[in-house]
């Protein structure tokens, strides 16, 4: 099994070192060749089922982005960082089409854990 060192890795874009929250090295890629707006994505995972204590509003068919509009204090959401303002890009590894209900099957479809990438 391998163990993870957080201290030596420099893909961690917290300041302390959350090892459930990361920057990806192919995002920071990405970001270089979109050019620097302001925000990042960032891998979240929560883990140990639902509920996971967060909130979404928005999506395609409101023509807004999908985001994160509530974070409950204490929650498995809260404790890894996750942030209101945080657009949802991809649940599990599946690329979001933007649409909320599609979000929404997809964080229920979750049991023991749920991988998150946000645009922050």
């Amino acid at each position: 099994m391998d163990t993870l060192d957080s201290r030596s890795d420099p893909r961690y874009s917290d300041g302390d070192h959350n090892p459930w929250l990361m920057e990806r090295p192919e995002d920071m890629d990405q970001r270089s060749q979109e050019g620097f707006e302001g925000w990042r994505l960032v891998d979240v995972l929560l883990s140990g089922g639902a509920p996971w204590g967060f909130t979404l509003k928005g999506g395609r068919e409101h023509r807004e982005p999908l985001l994160i509009t509530k974070v409950e204090e204490g929650s498995k959401a809260a404790e890894v960082s996750l942030q209101v303002g945080d657009e949802m890009v991809n649940i599990n590894q599946v690329p979001l089409s933007g649409y909320r209900q599609e979000a929404i099957c997809l964080v229920k479809g979750s049991y023991k854990t749920l991988n998150l990438v946000v645009k922050r």
